[in-house]
């Protein structure tokens, strides 16, 4: 077994054995959902309350361990594994922090939920950056639009345009900390900002490249 496969393991049975720790002491009713302000607007069963975030990043790294042997492409993605599989254990570190802040917050210890988020959206956002600088064409994992899969070209110039903009999320996302009740909206709004400029971004080369040629030419 790999290492990047030990780690994918060991946060998936952290989780699980931290939820059989603490669910004795945990609420009938557990605050679930929080909004932008950071106020408490949801709230689900002790069971689901803390187990349901394990029980998602068991299928969610399950699902993303797969799709590099069920993409047609896959031997592009061998090309970039090591920051996919990277990005796997990041993704499953990001969840355990946010489960571990839900327990924390139903054992009664309050906090502002959106500043403490802000950080920790950044550095995922930073790494998606650092994962887009490397990612070749395949049908799962990057920027796809109709655009970029029909062009390598486009594919690579879009990529390269994320990588950037993206590590920018990253950096105003843990900003964001410094905004209170305000930290939603240093990840929200940068992010879709950038996922649709790099929609209609990979839209305009694919037409410059139609209308000068120049992906035949490089």
């Amino acid at each position: 077994m790999r290492n990047v496969q030990i780690a994918i393991l060991a946060i998936i049975v952290v989780s699980f054995a931290l939820g059989a720790y603490v669910y004795p002491g945990m609420p009938g009713r557990m605050a679930s959902h929080w909004n932008a302000g950071g106020e408490v607007d949801g709230y689900m069963p002790k069971f689901w309350g803390v187990f349901l975030m394990p029980i998602i990043s068991a299928g969610l790294a399950a699902l993303m361990l797969a799709l590099p042997l069920i993409d047609p492409l896959r031997a592009n993605i061998e090309k970039f594994r090591d920051h996919y599989e990277n990005f796997i254990v990041l993704m499953l570190a990001f969840m355990l922090y946010v489960y571990v802040l839900t327990l924390l917050w139903n054992f009664g210890i309050k906090y502002n939920l959106p500043a403490l988020l802000a950080p920790a959206f950044g550095i995922l956002f930073y790494y998606v950056g650092v994962l887009m600088g490397h990612a070749k064409k395949n049908w799962f994992i990057g920027i796809r639009t109709p655009w970029t899969m029909s062009s390598e070209k486009v594919w690579d110039r879009t990529h390269a345009q994320g990588a950037k903009l993206y590590k920018a999320v990253g950096v105003i996302s843990v900003l964001g900390a410094l905004a209170g009740s305000y930290a939603i909206f240093f990840v929200i709004i940068p992010v879709i900002a950038v996922s649709v400029w790099l929609f209609v971004y990979s839209y305009l080369e694919y037409g410059e490249e139609k209308r000068t040629g120049r992906g035949k030419n490089r």
